[in-house]
């Protein structure tokens, strides 16, 4: 007689939960450490190359990095962290006995999917407590080739706009409210289609509806000459706003945030595909952690005396592997607007989910 509990046994539940955790997490520690050390190689010659530049700042990328790869590969670590799990369990004839006490195979994994619903809950936490900020000061550092950028107070690194035939680069632009101020600012003047002047500065502060440069050198393709001012105004109708808004990373904000961000691009009639499929994506993110056990639970099921346990275990995790493929490309495809932002995010969730079970009830219901 099939026991038509959810979750028949507290104590089951506890020790599969607690195997797929421990694992997880082990999978998560080794994976992380080993890409961080990657990464911190491939970076610290850059790093190292700027004058003042040392060991703490090596110190310094990694603590920022590491928040970053444990939130980027911790579903990963949850699919991995299962399919060890699933296989000893099926290697021990636990799944078996589980079988023949009545249990169905979406008993045996709700208590994995519960707990997988739970990493998915502080996953999605953590990235809006601590990954966010991690993710807008190294982004700075890296676009400002790991020289010292000011304190935390809203830096824009790489921000391009145009107005008029004139291209607009900020190199750095930082500050909120009247303390708003750019670094290294250049414009590109274009006529019939070529660059006819360059003008430089050091600085640019707002300065009514204009902008006042400091520093500023102009180079006229014409005449070939470069001439130098201390200051001049430039950039009508060009307000603080437009450069926030012209370089939106939704990695870098958190969800409220990023919402009125997507707000003010709204009113300024700007594009808001890329914002909202960003701000969609910080949700599916953690939702996926839910899918990893349904991915993975086609090692935990068949006879393991029939030698396809590895087999089910590499179908397993060529599943994961999929879905991360496809998540990434759907994401792109919102990004630049060929997908909308909601079917780029939910579409792999959904599709997946429905793969995962409909091989679940084929195998094994």
């Amino acid at each position: 007689m099939i026991n038509l509990d959810f979750m028949p046994s507290r104590r089951l539940a506890l020790y599969m939960v607690k195997l797929m955790v421990s694992r997880s997490l082990a999978v998560l520690v080794a994976l992380v450490l080993v890409l961080l050390m990657l990464d911190l190689l491939g970076e610290s010659g850059k790093i190292l190359a700027v004058e003042g530049n040392g060991e703490a700042d090596l110190w310094r990328y990694a603590g920022l990095r590491l928040p970053m790869l444990v939130s980027r590969f911790l579903p990963f670590s949850v699919l991995l962290g299962c399919l060890i799990a699933f296989a000893g369990l099926n290697q021990h004839s636990e799944v078996i006995s589980m079988k023949a006490a009545g249990l169905s195979a979406h008993q045996i994994l709700a208590p994995l999917i519960i707990a997988a619903a739970g990493l998915g809950a502080l996953l999605f936490a953590f990235n809006e407590a601590v990954v966010v900020d991690s993710a807008r000061v190294i982004n700075a550092w890296k676009d400002s080739d790991y020289e010292p950028i000011p304190p935390d107070t809203g830096v824009y690194t790489n921000v391009w706009l145009a107005q008029d035939g004139t291209l607009v680069h900020a190199r750095q632009a930082s500050g909120r409210g009247p303390d708003f101020q750019i670094t290294d600012l250049t414009l590109y003047e274009r006529e019939a289609g070529t660059v006819a002047r360059i003008v430089e500065a050091d600085r640019a502060l707002p300065h009514g509806d204009r902008w006042m440069l400091e520093g500023v050198r102009r180079y006229d393709a014409g005449m070939n000459l470069v001439t130098e001012t201390a200051r001049e105004t430039a950039l009508p109708g060009i307000g603080p706003a437009q450069f926030r808004l012209a370089k939106v990373d939704p990695e870098a904000l958190d969800i409220v945030t990023l919402g009125r961000t997507i707000a003010d691009l709204e009113a300024a009639q700007l594009s808001t595909t890329a914002a909202r499929a960003g701000w969609w994506h910080k949700i599916t993110g953690p939702v996926s952690t839910i899918l990893m056990p349904l991915l993975a639970a086609v090692a935990a099921f068949g006879l393991a005396r029939s030698g396809q346990l590895l087999l089910r275990a590499v179908i397993g995790m060529a599943l994961g592997f999929a879905y991360f493929v496809a998540d990434n490309f759907s994401l792109a495809m919102g990004n630049a607007g060929v997908y909308s932002p909601m079917l780029a995010t939910w579409g792999p969730v959904i599709l997946f989910a429905a793969l995962g079970e409909a091989i679940l009830i084929r195998s094994e219901e």
